[in-house]
């Protein structure tokens, strides 16, 4: 294949991701990564580093709100939009950023993709973030209501790309519903919960653990967004989730069991900024997308675990 394609945040969990597949299919794809401190660096620069030894791999360190994109663009087919600022709390504190991040450089890229003559499709990938405590299932026609800076910023630039879509730049919007697996975000609560019970530390619960998230593994996300590209799905928003919704007390009783014992936990007050359940109606990914995830929970979270345990371990051989 002598298909080109950028994506943006490809040094990012599920931008890395995402740019090996393209990779392995026989496109040419450019990868755009500021590496920004919403997570630490180090991990973004290991992934960009992993790429950069592919021979159909060309990155580029810069910032999608500042950076040149009528070069970065030339000849590619499709736009892969996965960069952005991430995370809910963090957002209140530096909403400047968020809007920088993710309004700002979804503007440009978007201007930029349109007057592109060889971009045909932008794939954005939004969040569940915009639905704030909507009825459940989520659905894509029904109400948004964002409960956070950052949930306002993801539909501000959601918009912005389905606003653009017309003959000559056909752009669609994937709402992801909470990605984890092996090299999830160090932010993200899954994570964060198996390194704690990894090191025999309480587990920091925000909440009483009856909140629901409908998890969604890495490489479903990734199948869904490969499948946007070609799919009749143009100007739609569509959920892509792992269509079960588990509490985040089963999410502990999960986590003892690939322990081998119960984990601590330290209770707090619920933060703000975070919808009590999330739950996705995956009518629109199943019939536009002819897309279903594979991967449940317990295995995706067992493999997320297994990694996270072999990545200290190695951690812990270099240090002796």
């Amino acid at each position: 294949m002598d298909g080109r394609c950028v994506v943006t945040g490809a040094a990012g969990f599920i931008g890395s991701r995402l740019a090996r597949v393209l990779l392995d299919e026989g496109w040419h794809v450019v990868g755009v990564d500021a590496f920004t401190d919403s997570y630490d660096p180090e991990e973004k620069m290991a992934r960009a580093q992993s790429l950069r030894a592919h021979p159909r791999y060309h990155h580029v360190s810069a910032d999608v709100a500042e950076t040149d994109l009528d070069a970065i663009l030339a000849g590619a087919e499709v736009v892969y939009h996965l960069a952005g600022r991430p995370g809910v709390r963090d957002s209140f504190d530096i909403p400047l950023k968020y809007h920088h991040d993710n309004v700002v450089a979804t503007t440009r890229l978007v201007h930029a993709a349109h007057r592109a003559p060889s971009v045909r499709r932008l794939v954005y990938a939004s969040s569940s973030s915009v639905y704030g405590d909507a009825a459940l299932p989520f659905t894509e026609a029904g109400p948004t209501n964002p409960l956070s800076p950052y949930g306002h910023t993801k539909l501000e630039s959601e918009l912005i790309c389905l606003d653009a879509n017309g003959a000559k730049l056909e752009t669609t919007a994937l709402r992801y519903f909470t990605v984890y697996g092996p090299g999830q975000r160090p932010d993200m609560g899954l994570r964060r919960f198996a390194e704690a019970a990894l090191e025999a530390r309480d587990i920091r619960l925000f909440g009483d653990g009856t909140q629901s998230r409908d998890f969604t593994y890495v490489d479903d996300i990734v199948r869904a967004t490969r499948l946007a590209a070609d799919a009749d799905v143009a100007g739609l928003a569509v959920n892509v989730g792992g269509g079960t919704r588990i509490s985040l007390n089963e999410v502990f009783e999960l986590l003892g069991e690939l322990m081998g014992g119960p984990v601590s936990i330290q209770r707090e007050p619920f933060a703000r900024g975070d919808a009590r359940h999330t739950g996705a109606d995956l009518t629109r990914a199943r019939e536009l997308l002819g897309f279903q995830a594979r991967v449940d929970f317990a295995d995706g979270y067992a493999a997320e675990v297994a990694w996270l345990r072999e990545k200290s371990h190695v951690a812990l051989r270099s240090a002796s």
